[in-house]
């Protein structure tokens, strides 16, 4: 088994798909079969990310197994402080689940109180960081 990678090139964004393949592809042959997915999907794709688009497309036209979490089975949060060492929780929707994203009554609250739903055409990730003083 061959892993490749794929990176957002976006420099506000921070997404990356992990693929895997039986066959081993040269760097410019797996470039080139990107490149051409990416055109294959750049004005039509419906995914959060194009990198994410390029990686279904992959997995759909060529084989490649893109690594997400359906493909997750235990993920574990590691640190030097012993009680941080637990099992951490995996999102099990696959693409069934995607694709009925938003029919339940209860959809996922924002941040704010708001509601998101499928159609919205923003997601919103808050992440508390605690910085050095910069002073």
């Amino acid at each position: 088994m061959y892993f490749y990678e794929l990176h957002e090139s976006d420099d506000e964004l921070f997404n990356d798909a992990l693929l895997a393949h039986a066959e081993d592809f040269s760097e410019d042959e797996f470039f080139d079969l990107v490149m051409e997915t990416r055109a294959k999907v750049l004005d039509s794709f419906e995914e959060d990310t194009l990198v994410v688009a390029v990686a279904r497309e992959l997995e759909r036209s060529h084989d490649f197994v893109y690594i997400d979490n359906r493909h997750l089975r235990a993920a574990v949060n590691v640190s030097v402080v012993e009680e941080d060492n637990v099992l951490a929780e995996i999102d099990e929707r696959d693409e069934e689940d995607d694709e009925d994203e938003g029919d339940d009554e209860d959809e996922v609250k924002g941040a704010m109180g708001g509601t998101a739903g499928p159609d919205d055409p923003f997601r919103t990730l808050v992440v508390r960081v605690d910085r050095p003083d910069l002073n």
